[in-house]
């Protein structure tokens, strides 16, 4: 059976979950995770905690986290309404209302901080993987649980590793991964 990508979803004024990785986080394991035939949910699950163990294209730390941090805050009420993020080693998690089409938000959210951290780190070429996970938000429990499992994810590599993370305020709606 041959299975074809969903087309994006792209509606004005409706809540938009996204997860976005560094190109060189992708390797042969991840690969096989997209090919497996599992309901999106649960390959996204698999592919996430996979990205949250792996050390492959982990260059979000430091001052590329802090610049990354400052684009995306940015943005806000340019691109979209940003409701929170979180910024892993070598993957981001969002959840916005696009306020232009959802392509082309991707398209400057990725084009754009892919030009800042390459140069940042004296890089060239592609930073970002061509594709990306994207779920439009169906109701306040589908956001409630999109807005935990973010605020949450760093909490992950705090238990796994050394790594501190940032205790998210009552009103932060950023969760980064902190040196």
């Amino acid at each position: 059976m041959k299975h074809h990508h969903l087309p994006h979803i792209d509606l004005l004024n409706h809540y938009q979950f996204v997860t976005f990785r560094t190109k060189d986080s992708t390797d042969d394991f991840l690969f096989k995770l997209y090919a497996q035939n599992k309901p999106s949910p649960e390959k996204q699950a698999a592919i996430d905690a996979y990205l949250d163990s792996s050390n492959q294209g982990a260059y979000l730390h430091g001052e590329a986290l802090s610049q990354l941090k400052h684009f995306l805050c940015q943005k806000d009420g340019e691109l979209y309404k940003l409701i929170c993020f979180a910024i892993m080693p070598n993957h981001v998690h969002m959840l916005f209302k696009p306020l232009q089409s959802f392509s082309v938000v991707m398209q400057k959210i990725k084009g754009g901080s892919a030009r800042l951290l390459n140069e940042l780190m004296n890089r060239k070429g592609s930073f970002w993987a061509k594709d990306y996970y994207d779920k439009l938000i169906r109701d306040e429990k589908h956001f409630q649980t999109v807005y935990r499992y973010i605020q949450q994810n760093p909490m992950k590599l705090k238990e796994n590793s050394a790594t501190k993370v940032a205790p998210p305020s009552g009103s932060e709606r950023f969760y980064g991964i902190y040196e």
